[in-house]
């Protein structure tokens, strides 16, 4: 299935941090990544985002506007806004 994919928007990109804004439309994807850094993630938005995983689980998050959460390097995964309207959240990096 070809889905949209979601924008990322670089703000920050130093020797610290990398912060990006990703912005999904309905149905919209980031596509299958592995993530190369620990990262935080805090939402901009209220609703759920599927996560594919690589064993072919699928995991629904329900996120909330301000609460974020951390992952560790190496988290492999798909994520789809499933939700009727728009989604936004900022990813901060550790470098």
């Amino acid at each position: 299935m070809m889905r949209e994919k979601a924008k990322p928007t670089v703000q920050i990109d130093d020797d610290k941090v990398k912060v990006t804004r990703w912005d999904f439309s309905p149905g919209a994807e980031t596509g299958w990544h592995s993530h190369e850094m620990d990262y935080v993630v805090v939402p901009l938005t209220d609703g759920t985002l599927t996560a594919e995983m690589p064993d072919g689980t699928v995991v629904e998050n329900k996120l909330t506007v301000g609460a974020s959460y951390v992952r560790p390097v190496g988290v492999e995964h798909n994520i789809i806004n499933n939700n009727d309207g728009p989604y936004s959240f900022i990813e901060v990096e550790l470098k």
